[in-house]
């Protein structure tokens, strides 16, 4: 993985899916999906926590040779910070914020890194790589979600990521 490369063609996933978040309407956004499912109001609050926890372990990746982290409950956290009820506009820009801060440090990572152990909840390490190609993959499968029955012709998928 070239980590400026990738970080180039993850911006403009960012970009393109913030521009149809802009466009949809507080309907599109809290309209139940189905039994159990989350609004695609809740999903992006998912996306939230997801680059949220995600920017600290590629950050911490870097600062050190390996590193351990702990589980995330998502349902749990979605349910405690109401993401079902916020709004929309707040959650878009802090989704798109965080994703270009993970681009960026994404874009400075020295190709020597990439190989960091990263253990999460106990699991088999992966390496940063695998991370970051993983929260991608994540992201647009949940992008996905948030785009289900809706014209999305105009999203620029990662390339390097197939989900």
């Amino acid at each position: 993985m070239a980590p400026e490369s990738f970080a180039h063609d993850f911006r403009f996933l960012i970009a393109s899916a913030s521009n149809i978040f802009c466009e949809m309407g507080n309907a599109d956004w809290t309209q139940a999906r189905g039994d159990g499912k989350w609004t695609r109001l809740q999903v992006l609050g998912h996306l939230i926590d997801s680059a949220i926890n995600n920017h600290q372990r590629i950050v911490r990746a870097l600062a050190q040779d390996s590193v351990e982290f702990p589980g995330y409950d998502q349902n749990a956290m979605v349910d405690v910070q109401q993401y079902g009820a916020g709004p929309s506009q707040l959650f878009i820009g802090l989704w798109e914020s965080l994703n270009f801060a993970i681009a960026r440090v994404v874009s400075i990572t020295p190709v020597s890194k990439l190989d960091v152990p990263i253990s999460i909840g106990g699991g088999a390490p992966v390496t940063l790589a695998f991370l970051i190609k993983d929260y991608v993959r994540h992201m647009q499968h949940h992008l996905r979600q948030i785009f289900e029955a809706m014209d999305v012709s105009s999203i620029r998928w990662h390339p390097a990521v197939v989900d």
